[in-house]
This record gives structure tokens, sequence and C-alpha cells, in this order.
């Protein structure tokens, strides 16, 4: 099937990451039509919106904005009408949800969710803890753990571990290498442990790109199949010995194969947070 082209032009006020999430989420559902990204981030005056119109007429497609400024948002209605592209207002709705159920008039702050609050100090705080507890770093100082991922070689636990940063919680992670034991520390914790795993025949083939970047160079140090990082039956027992671990001392298990580190954030926050 050929695929459609088109411009999605995404004009915010701040840096334009809450509009690109949002828009990538809606883009993903449209798999045969290719989107073209133009990113206005940072306008907050008509000047600068002028400018963006007139990219917008050179280059037409339909428009998303997140402008909190009632007159900029006004300007960029009538510009668009203008030329005839479609806009559609991605905060609108959802303010005005909040504001007939707060009763709360909106401030209308452009990157209000950016603010160096409690909550962005959190963040920081919490990225720190995982750049000096990552891949069993300190592991003898993980009492102010919110929770520590273990698993395998290559099952995502350091991406995951930063994605959980992001929302302000202090995860560590540990390797877990068959033939040596843990740290003793990790069977004492009282926060939550939770164990990666991920399809054997997947890893194997993340594991193969990993070793290609480590030797690019290289023609004669191909990973051979009995390489026991890449051996099927040497993988499968690998992944089955982590299983047994954890299920010995009761960590849940995630799988994440064909999950997202997005999607198994979200499991591991839903194993983690009280009900």
């Amino acid at each position: 099937m050929q695929q459609n082209t088109i411009t999605l032009h995404l004009v915010s006020e701040a840096t334009g990451q809450t509009l690109d999430a949002v828009a990538r989420a809606c883009i993903a559902q449209f798999p045969n039509t290719d989107v073209r990204l133009r990113h206005w981030n940072l306008i907050r005056s008509r000047l600068q919106l002028r400018r963006v119109l007139r990219h917008i007429a050179l280059d037409r497609g339909p428009v998303m904005s997140s402008l909190t400024d009632p007159a900029l948002q006004a300007d960029m209605e009538a510009g668009c009408a203008s030329l005839q592209v479609r806009l559609l207002d991605v905060l609108d709705n959802a303010v005005t949800f909040l504001t007939e159920e707060t009763g709360e008039t909106a401030t209308r702050h452009p990157g209000g969710q950016y603010i160096m609050d409690e909550n962005y100090y959190q963040r920081i705080e919490a990225m720190h803890y995982v750049l000096a507890h990552d891949d069993g770093q300190e592991t003898d100082d993980l009492n102010d753990a919110d929770l520590v991922l273990v698993g395998v070689s290559r099952v995502s636990k350091t991406p995951t571990c930063f994605y959980l940063a992001n929302r302000g919680i202090k995860a560590a992670n540990i390797p877990l290498v068959m033939g040596i034991e843990p740290p003793a520390d990790l069977f004492k914790l009282k926060c939550p442990v939770i164990g990666l795993t991920i399809d054997p025949e997947t890893l194997i083939e993340i594991r193969r790109t990993r070793l290609s970047q480590m030797m690019p160079n290289s023609r004669h140090i191909e990973p051979s199949a009995d390489y026991a990082y890449i051996d099927l039956e040497k993988v499968q027992e690998e992944l089955r010995w982590a299983r047994r671990l954890c299920r010995h001392h009761n960590w849940p298990v995630i799988d994440v194969t064909r999950r997202s580190i997005e999607e198994t954030s979200a499991s591991i926050l839903d194993l983690t947070t009280p009900q």
C-alpha cells in the first residue's frame, strides 16, 4: 500500500515535549501515513507566531498547538483559517474540562509543568541516584532505593531506571550473573525488588547488536553461535536460573519482550503503587 505523506506542524510556547508526545502517540495509530513533524517551540510573541505562519504557508499541513496565551491562540486560529489548514488545540478541551470540575480559572502559564518545584528536585535527586547505583554499583548503599530491578544482561534495566527517575523514583539495578552470588544486601531490602526477563531469541538479537557495536571495525571477531553470551541453550538456562532466583525470593517478574520502556515502567508502577 502506498503511503500518504503529510506535514504536521507542532506549535508550542514551551519545550514542545508534551505536544510531541501527544502527536507521536496519535501518529502511531496510522501506519500507512508518513507524517513529517515540524516543531515550532518557545513561540511567545505575535512576531514569532507570524514567522511560523509564513513557514506553514510554504509547507502546508495541519497544525497542533498547545498555546496557553488566549491572544496568541486567537492569532493562531485566524492564521490557520486564512491559510485554510486545520488546527487542533490539544489543551483547550482538557483545560476547559478541569476548569468546570475545579471551579478554578486556569492560569494559562506557558510551560507550567516545568517549574522548579519540589517534584522537579525530586526528579533530579532520583536521576543522580540512578547514576550512582547503575549496573550493580554501590550495592552496600541500597537502603534509600524506592525499588531495585534485577535481571540478566541486556533486559533494559538501565533505561527503565532512568525512565522511572524522571518520575521521581530512585531505582537501582543489579545484574544477575549465573554462577555469581548476588550481593547479600539485596536479600535484606525492604523496598520492592522486581525481576525483568525476556524471550531468549529476542535477548540474543539484542546481545548480538551490542557486541557488533563494541567491535565495529572487526570482521574476524564475529559473535559465534557457541559463544555463551549469545548461545541459545546457554541463554535459556541463564533466564531459567534468573526466574528461579526471583521465584525463590518472591520477587515479581515482568516479561519485557515486545514492551516499550514506558510500558515496562507502567507495569512496575502498577506493582509498587499501593492500590
